[in-house]
């Protein structure tokens, strides 16, 4: 499989296990502090070749994301279900610890932000599907972005991230039918 885009990472492991999956180039970010150097070289390639923004799925790879987004509209994302990225011994989540089939699964279903999207999804869907409250919240929240594609977010962002992502309706409910379905 080869990828067209310029796959932003975090570091030289996740570089590695990208190019065990795929055939691609990567950029690292060499951690969450992005310097300005680095968001221009990301807004170049966004411009010239596209990006896929291809973080860890936790607290600094969601960061990076956030700061990329903001600062390089239209770029890419790539999300790695959170169980792909555990470590087999100590350690944190993380890309480099992802199988080539989760990477490749991943960078098939890549969205692109769309700022200007309208909300086909309420807050009242939200809380009637038991995602941003209740004991199980986040669970379903976590499932959820794992059966949508779209990566873990906390319950203030949810809804914005499913706009930003057009996330259809009709996709939102099979989602959610599926977390009640392995719910019982």
């Amino acid at each position: 499989m080869k990828i067209k885009e310029v796959i932003v990472v975090e570091g030289k492991d996740d570089t590695r296990q990208i190019h065990r999956a795929v055939e691609a180039d990567t950029l690292e970010t060499r951690g969450s502090a992005l310097s300005e150097e680095t968001l221009h070289q990301i807004e170049v390639l966004n411009a010239r070749r596209g990006v896929i923004v291809f973080t860890d799925p936790d607290y600094s790879g969601e960061k990076i994301r956030k700061t990329i987004a903001r600062e390089v509209p239209g770029v890419k994302h790539a999300f790695l279900e959170r169980r792909d990225a555990v470590p087999h011994g100590p350690g944190s989540l993380g890309v480099e610890h992802a199988t080539p089939a989760a990477i490749r699964t991943a960078l098939q279903n890549v969205y692109t932000e769309v700022p200007e999207a309208p909300a086909v999804i309420s807050r009242e869907m939200l809380l009637a599907a038991g995602l941003i409250a209740g004991k199980t919240a986040r669970k379903r929240r976590e499932r959820l972005g794992d059966l949508l594609g779209i990566g873990y977010v906390n319950g203030k962002h949810l809804l914005e991230r499913l706009r930003l992502f057009r996330v259809t309706r009709e996709a939102f409910n099979q989602a959610v039918h599926q977390l009640d379905e392995e719910d019982q």
